[in-house]
């Protein structure tokens, strides 16, 4: 459980549907944001203060988002070919879709 005093440093205190839906001026916010749903923590927002990441903390998030694809995919029973296969089928209706506007 996060505790109260930790809360209190933080400026702004969202609905995921508030930040959603004024999420471009949120991320240009330079105070750490809540997001909350019903009332749960479901995320905070940290703003960078630099310009890019440094290339160790990218790296991490890739291992870290690598890891969990790699666990929802062998979860579902899913091959590399299925996957290749829906990816293209996605992009040739995306591609048809685009066309017809």
């Amino acid at each position: 459980m996060v505790g109260t005093h930790w809360i209190r440093r933080f400026h702004v205190d969202l609905t995921v549907r508030e930040f959603r839906d004024n999420a471009t001026g949120f991320l240009r916010s330079k105070d750490p944001i809540l997001v909350t749903r019903h009332g749960r923590l479901a995320g905070v927002f940290f703003p960078w203060p630099e310009g890019t990441m440094p290339i160790e903390l990218k790296r991490e998030m890739f291992s870290m988002l690598s890891d969990q694809v790699r666990r929802a995919v062998k979860k579902q029973g899913l091959s590399e070919n299925e996957i290749l296969e829906d990816f293209a089928a996605w992009r040739k209706t995306r591609r048809e879709t685009r066309r017809r506007r």
